[in-house]
């Protein structure tokens, strides 16, 4: 058998590098290799249609094993497991209990508990936890960083109350009073005090960590991979920092902090982020302690609320689950789906048990807990997994020449840094540089809002008013779009755009496709046509039917013999568009026609001019 598979292989000469160039520039006809094949990531390191072998051989840790450090192909070298984690808002602590209870039952293995800092006492806790086998199952807390010590106490009491086996307990309290400066622009320095006393409280419960990295909040502002990774990084350094200096060992310090990292949308990337964000924590832990247990990374993925949307919803399950499954490739140890419908409302019962079981369907039917690091060893994920390292290692270095994480964010470079990004992204969206689908690409023509409206994100913790550092902003991808489609719902007539498609068959029924797309994204009423014989029996037919928009979609070359005369026969009855931008453009616009809608039109700010002239 051997002999047989070495002489087939030997009976096919394998291409070179260059072999594979030629054919692909063969295929390509001419057509740019750079611009068509190249993909050049937001990370700002470009990535190659192929890879062969001999790439990844110069990578110092393509021989790494499952459960060896530096961890890059995972923690854990006989399977893949984690944590199913859904989280509950904790207002009354026996409907949230009976909630948790019921939802053991239907595949959750991790809860998250969010509570109100008011609330923290043992008789909270008493009643939260009945019933709950505190040794079994992942339990994770979030309150005000002020009540994180007193809750921690609560807890440690509860568990040895309950004869809980303190090597078995896991999960975390979410102390991250970094957080706070970032997102709400509030110095909570003086509460760093407070983690020596957290971590040694929890020093006998070794699968317990009370502190967090709550780099999610980075992903929902719209950060990019490489920004989330390294910036959690000098995050994660900076707690680490703190409680070795505070004389808390470092052995002990780094198996106290949890990451909690956002996922966003892009697959392959958020794979190589999680593989690199080990790799690279491991290094950063064996600078501090020689113990190799210590330098495992412990994540939670929580996919994004950033490119979720209010229209058109359901595709946020699409969404969620390519990050879900980017998440459990990479290697996390829990993750957190967001139900669909958490941009306008608080998740139903439907919508949380559909995020249950888009994990649940991961494990049972495709086994992906089975199968430990299946990315290893791809040439692509092994190219992108290091260059993003490279990437997100000199953004760490770069805040570690600030002075560290808490002087980069005191400063504010940090929450700017995540602005300026999510102002780009926005900008991109606007523009169509960056897709969402449903809402500036391909939006549902029919749907309304019923009354949706946009939510704001819920179960902050408080540590008093604001402060005067700069905060990072949080806003949807898609809330612009949003915005202007709601504010069309509102207006007294809802604008019916008619598409006047004359001439070549293949161009009028390219650009009324397109246009009806690009229209439709402000909640216009689109009416697409099959074609008229002349302009005048299309304005007419556009007029009979109420249009309030005309847009003339036809040829290039034969918008030099229909747009003027199309213009002039509609005279001023209804705002004409000519979709495309043809050669005859200048002509137009001599005659008078001011609209234009194509490829490279500001999508977002056309439909916003639309409306305006419309008196909406």
């Amino acid at each position: 058998m051997a002999d047989s598979k070495e002489k087939l292989f030997s009976d096919f000469t394998a291409p070179s590098r260059q072999e594979w160039r030629d054919k692909i520039e063969a295929d390509l006809k001419g057509a740019d290799y750079q611009k068509k094949m190249v993909w050049r990531t937001n990370e700002g390191f470009s990535m190659e249609p192929f890879y062969r072998k001999e790439d990844v051989d110069k990578l110092p840790l393509v021989n790494a094993l499952p459960g060896e450090f530096p961890y890059v192909r995972g923690n854990k070298a006989a399977d893949n497991e984690w944590y199913v984690r859904q989280d509950i808002k904790c207002e009354c602590p026996k409907e949230a209990n009976a909630k948790a209870l019921d939802i053991l039952d239907k595949g959750v293995t991790s809860l998250g508990f969010c509570i109100s800092p008011d609330l923290v006492s043992a008789e909270y806790i008493d009643k939260l936890l009945e019933g709950i086998y505190v040794d079994c199952v992942e339990l994770n807390f979030v309150t005000c960083p002020t009540k994180a010590l007193e809750l921690a106490q609560i807890l440690v009491a509860y568990f040895q109350k309950k004869g809980a086996d303190a090597q078995k307990v896991e999960g975390s309290i979410g102390f991250d009073p970094l957080e706070a400066i970032l997102t709400r622009g509030k110095d909570t320095t003086e509460l760093l005090k407070n983690a020596k006393a957290l971590v040694e409280t929890f020093a006998a419960y070794p699968k317990f960590r009370p502190i967090a990295v709550n780099a999610f909040k980075l992903t929902n502002a719209g950060a990019y991979s490489y920004q989330d990774l390294g910036y959690a990084l000098a995050w994660g350094n900076e707690y680490l920092s703190q409680l070795t200096e505070a004389g808390v060992a470092p052995e002990l310090a780094a198996q106290s902090i949890k990451f909690n990292l956002g996922i966003n949308g892009v697959y392959f990337m958020e794979i190589a982020k999680v593989r690199a964000a080990r790799m690279l924590w491991a290094q950063i832990v064996s600078q501090y302690t020689p113990c190799k247990e210590s330098a495992k990374m412990h994540v939670c993925a929580f996919t994004t609320t950033y490119n979720q949307t209010l229209f058109d919803s359901y595709v946020n399950m699409l969404r969620s689950q390519t990050e879900t499954m980017s998440a459990a490739l990479g290697g996390v140890d829990s993750i957190v789906v967001t139900p669909f419908d958490a941009p306008y409302e608080v998740p139903t019962e439907f919508a949380e048990r559909i995020a249950r079981n888009q994990q649940l369907l991961l494990k049972d039917e495709c086994h992906f807990d089975r199968m430990v690091d299946v990315a290893g060893g791809s040439y692509f994920i092994e190219e992108l997994t290091s260059a993003l390292a490279g990437q997100a290692w000199k953004l760490f270095l770069a805040v570690e020449e600030e002075g560290g994480f808490l002087a980069a964010a005191k400063a504010g470079s940090v929450q700017n840094t995540i602005n300026e990004t999510n102002a780009t992204r926005h900008a991109n969206a606007g523009k169509r540089k960056e897709f969402l689908l449903g809402t500036n690409q391909f939006p549902n023509f029919t749907e309304k809002s019923e009354d949706k409206q946009p939510l704001s994100p819920c179960c902050k913790s408080s540590c008093g008013s604001e402060g005067d550092i700069p905060a990072i902003k949080t806003s949807r991808l898609a809330s612009d779009f949003e915005a202007l489609r709601l504010t069309t719902e509102k207006a007294a007539k809802v604008p019916v755009a008619f598409m006047l498609t004359i001439g070549n068959l293949a161009m009028r029924q390219a650009r009324a496709q397109f246009s009806c797309n690009f229209l439709a994204a402000a909640g216009y009423q689109v009416i697409d046509n099959l074609g008229f014989k002349t302009v005048e029996e299309g304005v007419d037919a556009a007029l009979a039917a109420g249009a309030d928009i005309v847009v003339i979609c036809s040829s290039d070359d034969e918008y030099a013999e229909y747009a003027i005369p199309a213009f002039k026969y509609l005279d001023g009855r209804a705002l004409y568009v000519v979709a495309g931008a043809p050669a005859c453009t200048e002509e137009l616009k001599a005659a008078g026609i001011e609209n234009f809608i194509h490829v490279r039109s500001n999508q977002l700010e056309t439909l916003k001019e639309y409306n305006a002239k419309l008196g909406i």
